[in-house]
C-alpha cells in the first residue's frame, strides 16, 4: 500500500549558527587618572558565521580600536574576546600572530603589496608562514587570483597593476589561507567609484559563498552593501543591528 507524505507537516530544522566574533564587556583604556581615555567602554558585539557586517561611527568613536582587537592586532584592557570559540583576549604576541595567520584574512585601504614580487608571489606569502608546500602555495595562490578575476595577471608586479587590481591581489592574499573571518579596514578608501563597485562585488560574492565579512568604513554607500551595520559612538555600540535602510535616520539624528 502506498503512503502519502504531507511534507508541509514535517518540522522545520533551523539552520545552525556559530559565533565567529563574540566580544564580551570589552574595555580599552589608555592613560590613567585625569588623562584616562576609554577608547572602548563596555563593548558587546556578536557576529555569526556567514554574516556580512560593517562597523561605522564618527571619528573617535572606537571603530578602529574595535577592529584592531577583532583582528588580534591589539589586546583589550579587560573583557573577553572569543574568536571562533577561542578566547584570544589575553594571548601573547606569538599566539596572536598564529591566530591571525590561521583564522583571519586582512584587507586594508593601502594594499601593502611587496613591489618586488609578482601578484602570485604576493598572494603566496601568507602560506610561507603557514608552512605550506611550494606546489600547494602555487596552486592555491593561482586559484585565489582567478577567483578575484586576475587569472591573466599572475606575473604582473604591483606597479604594472591599477589600484583596483592591486586591491584584488590583496583580497586574494587575504583569502588564500581559507580564513574563518575576512576583515576589511576602509578597503575602498583609495579607489574611484567604478572600482569601488567592482571590489564590493567581490566581497559580496565571497560572502555568498559562506565567508564571514566584517568591514570598517565611513562611507554610507559602502555600508549599504552589507547586511547589517554596527554603529559606534564614544567607545560604545549604540546600534548593533542597523539595516542599510536605517542608516539615514541614524546619521540625520546625529
Amino acid at each position: 500500500m502506498s503512503q502519502n507524505l504531507n511534507t508541509q507537516e514535517l518540522p522545520t530544522v533551523p539552520t545552525p549558527t556559530k559565533k565567529i566574533i563574540n566580544l564580551e564587556h570589552i574595555f580599552k583604556i589608555y592613560g590613567s587618572g585625569d588623562t584616562e581615555v576609554r577608547a572602548l567602554n563596555d563593548v558587546n558585539l556578536i557576529v555569526e558565521t556567514g554574516e556580512y557586517c560593517s562597523i561605522m561611527g564618527p571619528s573617535g568613536s572606537g571603530k578602529s580600536t574595535a577592529m584592531n582587537i577583532i583582528g588580534c592586532l591589539d589586546r583589550p584592557t579587560s573583557g573577553n574576546y572569543y574568536l571562533d570559540d577561542i578566547d584570544v583576549a589575553q594571548m601573547d604576541d606569538k599566539q596572536l600572530a598564529h591566530i591571525r595567520n590561521q583564522k583571519i584574512g586582512f584587507v586594508f585601504q593601502q594594499f601593502h603589496l611587496l613591489p618586488q614580487l609578482s601578484a602570485l608571489e604576493n598572494v603566496m606569502l601568507p602560506m610561507v608562514y603557514a608552512s605550506v608546500s611550494a606546489k600547494e602555495r602555487h596552486d592555491r595562490a593561482t586559484e585565489a587570483l582567478i577567483r578575484v578575476g586576475l587569472g591573466t595577471r599572475l606575473s604582473n608586479k604591483p606597479t604594472q597593476l591599477s589600484g583596483g587590481q592591486q586591491q584584488r591581489v590583496a583580497i586574494a592574499r587575504a583569502i588564500v589561507n581559507n580564513p574563518v573571518l575576512l576583515l576589511a579596514d576602509e578597503p575602498t578608501g583609495a579607489l574611484d567609484t567604478h572600482t569601488t563597485q567592482e571590489v564590493l562585488a567581490i566581497f559580496g560574492e565571497l560572502n555568498r559563498s559562506g565567508m564571514t565579512v566584517v568591514m570598517v568604513t565611513h562611507e554610507l554607500d559602502v555600508a549599504r552593501h552589507t547586511q547589517r551595520i554596527a554603529w559606534f559612538v564614544d567607545g560604545q555600540v549604540v546600534h548593533s543591528h542597523l539595516t542599510p535602510g536605517e542608516l539615514n535616520r541614524v546619521v540625520v539624528s546625529r
